[in-house]
């Protein structure tokens, strides 16, 4: 489209005050030149004058007037095209500022994304390529929280709110949603699954009774995407153990589930045999589906017990890791390896781990 300009004075009074349209473009005044060099700067295109005739004959262009009485009012023919528009310089001194809070990641990230100065990786990244990071970083986050390593705390959340700026970023360039779009859909999001905190209703409720009236706000958000069936909207991607769990809960809700941890332990056994029997007489293939029909009923037992499977498999984890380095420490003390030990050896001081702990679990 051609930049609408227009001259809200009498050229042959004064020198006048151009005036943009374009709210983007600087309102410059007094001297034609300086005038069209500004344009020039802020489009990053060439500006032609056609002959000071030329309006007359029909020249497409917007006029400047200059206010100068030696010539007739000139033509300027800007061609603007969003694309052409060069991107604002970033702020250095609000990237170099140790306190500039969340303004200053938005504006580093800018940078980094910016086509022509930016970061070749991160330009090139893309929603698909940061996804594997951003769960990462959350798993990392989680990590950190395990291990009460709260020093570390800080730095694990400020990678992870540095994903959610790279995501929007990308978002605000395909012209979708930026970070202060996030930021109120959460808001409103946590005001409208609130009402017992932001609206009406009594805050006189039970955990449990706030628990019903959660998932019953969430299900009413679930119908209004068309997600009508029980297990819509638990997600794809989320970790295996963990969205077993989900699964089940939510097939639970609707009356899908054993009576009690009882039967589940008895469905345990059987996908156990099965699994033996794959073990012995069938492929791959076969073995790894009744693997994975065990680990799905040892996930429904999880929740039966009240037990967050994947926090449980993080404990046991971190438990193997501090065993096992039990064992390299003592065999380290004993000019050893575990690759020059025994299977024998490496047992015995397993056990002496297990013990230690133990003891000092008791004192």
């Amino acid at each position: 489209r051609a930049l609408a300009l227009y001259d809200c004075h009498d050229p042959a009074a004064r020198d006048p005050l151009v005036n943009f349209v374009d709210a983007e473009l600087a309102q410059t005044r007094r001297h034609e030149g300086r005038r069209l060099v500004t344009v020039e700067r802020q489009l990053g295109v060439h500006v032609n004058m056609p002959a000071p005739a030329g309006h007359l004959l029909g020249v497409a262009g917007d006029p400047v007037d200059d206010s100068h009485l030696a010539h007739p009012c000139p033509v300027v023919t800007v061609p603007l095209n969003t694309e052409e528009r060069p991107r604002a310089m970033a702020d250095e001194t609000l990237i170099h500022d140790p306190n500039g809070g969340l303004p200053r990641l938005r504006e580093i990230m800018r940078a980094l994304r910016d086509p022509d100065t930016g970061c070749p990786w991160d330009i090139e990244q893309t929603f698909a390529s940061i996804a594997p990071y951003t769960i990462e970083e959350a798993y990392e986050v989680a990590d950190a929280i395990e291990r009460e390593a709260w020093d570390e705390l800080k730095g694990e959340l400020g990678d992870l709110l540095f994903q959610s700026v790279f995501h929007a970023q990308m978002a605000a360039e395909a012209g979708l949603f930026d970070l202060d779009a996030v930021a109120d859909t959460m808001s409103d999001k946590m005001v409208a699954r609130h009402p017992h905190v932001f609206g009406s209703e009594s805050r006189e409720k039970s955990a449990d009774q706030q628990t019903q009236d959660w998932e019953a706000i969430k299900a009413a958000e679930r119908a209004k995407k068309a997600q009508t069936g029980a297990l819509d909207g638990v997600a794809v991607g989320l970790p295996a153990l963990l969205r077993a769990h989900k699964l089940q809960k939510r097939a639970a809700r609707v009356g899908f589930d054993w009576p009690d941890a009882g039967d589940v332990l008895d469905k345990i056994t059987e996908e156990a045999c099965e699994l033996t029997e794959a073990r012995e007489t069938l492929g791959p293939e076969e073995i790894e589906e009744e693997f994975g029909d065990l680990m799905f009923v040892m996930a429904n037992l999880a929740r039966h017990l009240g037990v967050e499977p994947e926090a449980a498999l993080r404990r046991a984890n971190a438990k193997f890791t501090r065993r096992f380095a039990h064992i390299e420490a003592a065999l380290g003390a004993a000019g050893k390896r575990p690759e020059d030990s025994t299977l024998a050896e490496m047992d015995a001081l397993w056990d002496a781990a297990k013990a230690k702990e133990k003891q000092a679990d008791n004192t």
